[in-house]
């Protein structure tokens, strides 16, 4: 008899092939035809090179220079030294990078740019293992929506490039699923008290030095505390001692970090925030957009560019795939939409039909995934950054939700076929984006 955490044969199929679309996808995108790559590998040049981390300072966003470059698709007579913004991001990842290019350091510039890219693709690769289990932690027999979950975040076509591609992204996506899951076995009282505080003071301290967008694991992990309190019929009061352990242990690790920056930005400047809004000058804001095109304007071009850079639109933003395309997938998304209404209602009127631990558990993934959008949201009440790829935090989450909701409405007898129909048309629309859309448009 299988155990309820075996490990399921397609299990290692879907993690290759998103091994090799990441490979391929790494390869074949020219150097810095991914957002922000320059500034990224700039920081990891600069603290190899030096051994110092950058400051940001105002000129490091040379917006006029940035279009040209863009524009001439980053050819090799215009450097790309002056595109630094990226220089107020934690270190975790770059430390990481830095290894990697020091030991490259012999290799031609393409090679080397691989090289790093490789990296964010193991690290994607790592994402899926956790996405399975976390899955299989909240459903720990149903191994097909654990499968169907992994498939879709292995498969997305702007996860993949964001994935092969030199950034933090694919690291802070890995702290925060490794977050959740120790977060779904506190809430089953699944791992002992001192080992939840050691191990989720030590990820937490990590995502604090890897990215921002961890940080709202904060208040996740506080839900955790309430969630137990509540699942054990509320006996005492909420125990707040393991969640102050387990913040003082994460600020043990990364206070330092957070130091340097109010001693370098000055002006309460924790995370370098202030002098990144400083230095941004020239990026649209939305105050001038409204105020030039309306908000009716602005709200759909928000909706509509967040859909389809979500799922596919490339490079800077400027390679868009064919029409039909966005339209299957949009049909696609409203059918799983429709099926995850159902999914919600049913739960509600069948209380039976999911545990307390379980409901706990989908609404701390609900939790994640809507504090991820306000994230986003937020930051478009600033600037124009109509990117859906801000959403790829919450990938797992979405994820398990798109299964769900795809599930609901097929017959259980047909589930595991139409899954798998599902992932290889997926995993075909993977290789027609890049074959079809990105290389040809540098060509």
């Amino acid at each position: 008899m299988r155990k309820p955490f075996d490990l399921h044969p397609l299990l290692p199929i879907i993690v290759l092939a998103y091994l090799a679309l990441g490979v391929a996808y790494a390869v074949n995108t020219p150097k810095w035809e991914v957002p922000d790559e320059p500034a990224h590998y700039n920081y990891v040049r600069h603290l190899a090179e030096t051994g110092r981390f950058p400051v940001l300072q105002m000129g490091d966003y040379p917006h006029d220079y940035l279009e040209e470059i863009k524009a001439a698709k980053f050819p090799d007579a215009m450097s790309i030294d002056p595109i630094r913004y990226e220089a107020h991001q934690p270190p975790l990842y770059y430390l990481l990078a830095a290894v990697l290019y020091k030991a490259t350091s012999s290799l031609p510039l393409d090679r080397q740019v691989i090289v790093l890219r490789l990296l964010s693709v193991v690290l994607g690769g790592l994402l899926l293992c956790v996405a399975h289990r976390l899955v299989r932690e909240i459903f720990p027999r149903d191994e097909i929506l654990a499968l169907a979950t992994t498939a879709f975040v292995a498969t997305v076509p702007m996860h993949i490039a964001m994935t092969a591609a030199i950034n933090n992204d694919a690291l802070a996506e890995l702290i925060l699923s490794l977050l959740l899951l120790l977060a779904v076995r506190r809430l089953k009282n699944a791992i002992p008290t001192r080992g939840y505080v050691l191990l989720g003071g030590l990820l937490f301290g990590l995502g604090l030095l890897t990215k921002t967008t961890v940080y709202p694991a904060l208040l996740l992990l506080a839900v955790v505390e309430v969630g137990r309190w509540w699942l054990q019929e509320r006996r005492s009061r909420p125990p707040l001692r393991p969640l102050v352990a387990l913040l003082t242990l994460s600020l043990s690790l990364s206070s330092w970090w957070f130091a340097r920056n109010l001693l370098t930005y000055g002006d309460l400047d924790l995370f370098g925030w202030r002098r990144h809004d400083a230095i941004v000058v020239g990026q649209p804001r939305t105050a001038e957009w409204v105020a030039q095109f309306g908000a009716k304007y602005v709200i759909k071009a928000f909706v509509l560019t967040t859909f389809k850079s979500f799922w596919a639109q490339f490079g800077w933003m400027g390679i868009l795939v064919d029409e039909r395309i966005y339209l299957v997938l949009f049909l696609l998304c409203g059918v799983v939409g429709l099926g995850l209404v159902l999914f919600i209602l049913k739960a509600v009127a069948r209380p039976g039909s999911l545990s307390p631990d379980q409901r706990w558990a989908l609404g701390l993934l609900a939790l994640s995934a809507l504090l991820t959008l306000g994230s986003y949201v937020w930051y478009n009440l600033t600037f124009v950054q109509h990117q859906g790829r801000y959403l790829f935090p919450a990938i797992v989450p979405l994820g398990l939700f798109f299964a769900l909701g795809f599930r609901e409405l097929i017959a259980e007898e047909h589930e595991g076929l139409l899954f798998v129909l599902l992932f290889l048309g997926l995993f075909a629309l993977d290789l027609i984006c890049l074959f079809r859309f990105i290389v040809p448009y540098f060509w």
